[in-house]
């Protein structure tokens, strides 16, 4: 972009900071300052015993990754299908959004039908809901 030669000394406060002497900031400072040259190899590759899935903008996964959520039923069949979809499309990210949903259903559903005390609580409250929405419809 072309500057103007406009005279803009009638803004007060134009240009205060095109001096450089007069910016606090100028050179920004780093602390810590950098560390020069570090002694850093890439990790050598996790192996994979699990499906993890990555962005289709990356060629590959990283080097080291979780694997203490795999990837299982409805919801990870969700997410398989979210990360065929490029990360700028909003269909990735609501499909990951109702993923993690789905899986909160699992994992109830997973605890009631593992716990004793959990199915029992489970079945008072299903009860509990069929009876008020026959009692809902009967006043209909």
């Amino acid at each position: 972009m072309a500057q103007s030669n406009t005279d803009h000394s009638h803004i007060k406060g134009w240009g205060s900071d095109l001096d450089h002497a007069r910016r606090p900031a100028y050179p920004k400072e780093r602390t810590p300052p950098r560390l020069g040259t570090i002694p850093w190899t890439q990790p050598s590759q996790q192996h994979q015993k699990v499906p993890v899935f990555h962005s289709t903008e990356r060629d590959g996964i990283t080097p080291v990754f979780g694997t203490s959520v795999p990837p299982w039923g409805l919801s990870g069949l969700i997410r398989r299908g979210a990360f065929r979809l490029s990360e700028n499309d909003i269909r990735h990210w609501l499909l990951l959004l109702v993923a993690d949903r789905v899986n909160v259903v699992e994992g109830l559903v997973d605890d009631v039908l593992k716990s004793r005390r959990k199915r029992t609580i489970a079945a008072a409250v299903l009860v509990s809901a069929v009876g008020v929405a026959l009692a809902i419809r009967r006043r209909r």
